[in-house]
């Protein structure tokens, strides 16, 4: 017997073949697996894919398992992959001292760093797609679907859409939130050798921690793979010239004893939230929906959230309550996302070991914003709220039991320990 709604789902599209995308089409596959349907998974294969490296949160160590079934330690080593149990913070805040912000339980939860590429590849395996290559030149909301012109393969009308075509071409106050609040916009990449040595039997099983290293233009992350270390210099732009980040990383590097390394990209980015992430038929995801910096790795996990709402509403629920769900759906995204933003932002409240440009600007002039940018009658949910009442609870000195349930986007537990990590 069919669950409501999926009666609904008779044609289904996938636009990107990204991270998002790879995930949105595994997950339509496995959802949908025994009924006759068709998934459409279309992609311009002009566009690379950026292999990265990246980090994620425990959420998908379970979620590729269950949509590989391959075992985990199986699914880590194709990914050349580490096992992340947090983020170590290197001179950031008022404290002068290093700090990690664990997922928790403390040294028992762990998400993986991974290869971006090589994940897309793996959900590949299991996913049941007829491949369209083709480039996207627009996406139009018709009755009960949505409309998908393609270059040179025509018109195709689809009951759901999931489009992960990535950042929009520019931020427009009319569609999208603007994350003011966070203060830097470009990111660049390096590709240094591999510091993790792994049996060629088995996973990397040693506790690994995705590096954040404050540095006078901004920080770089540092996420180590079996195979190569990604480093990549997070900073403003508009402050900071490429060339002057560019001779800050080759100090770090070489006082880390790094002399040989690729340079990989310049990528630059919108911290945003769209403000209509799902409307019933196009169901924006990953950097699509939402972006901000990567510094708590919140771009896959994001992903993970808006595919599984929009899935478990749209195939639980009967489609005559569909337009009523939509509303629900999107608030309860957006909300969320301006959560994690919020989160994000804050961590530059109480600057770093530099006082430079870059951290005067990102504690003094960029973090003051929030109360507007997130004001609810600009963003039209209560994330703000939420989020005061966070930075207010671990501001205590009481630990009253029923505050470990809270959150704000993040666990209690998360705001407590960079809370105390920073120094606020």
């Amino acid at each position: 017997m069919l669950i409501p709604g999926v009666e609904s789902l008779n044609k289904v599209a996938v636009i990107g073949r990204g991270t998002a995308g790879s995930i949105a089409a595994a997950n339509v596959s496995s959802l949908l697996k025994g009924k006759d349907f068709e998934l459409h998974h279309i992609y311009d294969s002009r566009i690379p894919i950026i292999g990265v490296g990246e980090g994620s949160w425990p959420s998908l160590v379970q979620h590729l398992d269950d949509l590989t079934n391959y075992p985990e330690g199986d699914v880590q080593r194709y990914l050349n992959g580490t096992r992340k149990y947090g983020v170590a913070f290197e001179g950031w805040g008022q404290r002068n001292q290093d700090f990690i912000h664990y997922f928790l339980p403390k040294r028992e939860s762990y998400g993986y760093h991974l290869a971006a590429d090589l994940m897309g590849e793996l959900l590949q395996e299991s996913t049941h797609s007829k491949h369209i290559d083709s480039r996207v030149l627009r996406i139009t909301r018709v009755e009960n679907g949505a409309e998908v012109e393609l270059e040179d393969h025509g018109t195709q009308r689809y009951d759901l859409v999931f489009d992960a075509r990535g950042f929009p071409k520019e931020v427009k106050s009319e569609q999208h939130i603007n994350i003011s609040f966070i203060p830097t916009n470009t990111a660049m990449i390096r590709r240094c050798p591999a510091v993790i040595s792994t049996a060629q039997t088995g996973p990397a099983l040693q506790h690994t921690y995705t590096r954040a290293i404050a540095r006078p233009h901004g920080w770089v992350f540092v996420i180590p793979l079996t195979v190569h270390t990604s480093y990549g210099y997070i900073f403003n732009r508009d402050i900071s010239s490429p060339a002057d980040v560019e001779s800050d990383f080759d100090k770090l590097l070489e006082s880390e004893g790094v002399t040989d390394f690729e340079k990989r990209t310049v990528i630059q980015f919108p911290n945003f939230i769209h403000r209509n992430i799902y409307d019933g038929a196009i169901a924006r995801i990953g950097n699509a929906a939402a972006f901000m910096e990567p510094l708590e790795a919140t771009a896959i996990v994001s992903a993970q959230l808006q595919i599984g709402m929009v899935l478990q509403f749209r195939c639980n629920r009967p489609h005559e309550y569909l337009e009523r769900d939509v509303k629900a759906v999107n608030r309860f995204l957006v909300n969320n996302m301006l959560c994690y933003g919020l989160f994000v932002g804050w961590h530059y409240s109480c600057g770093s070991v530099f006082e430079s440009d870059f951290w005067r600007y990102a504690r003094d002039r960029a973090w003051p914003r929030y109360l507007t940018a997130a004001a609810p009658d600009v963003v039209d949910c209560d994330a703000l709220r939420k989020f005061d009442e966070m930075i207010e609870i671990v501001s205590r000195s009481d630990n009253d039991p029923a505050n470990l349930n809270r959150k704000c986007g993040l666990p209690f537990g998360s705001y407590m320990q960079m809370y105390q990590g920073l120094g606020c």
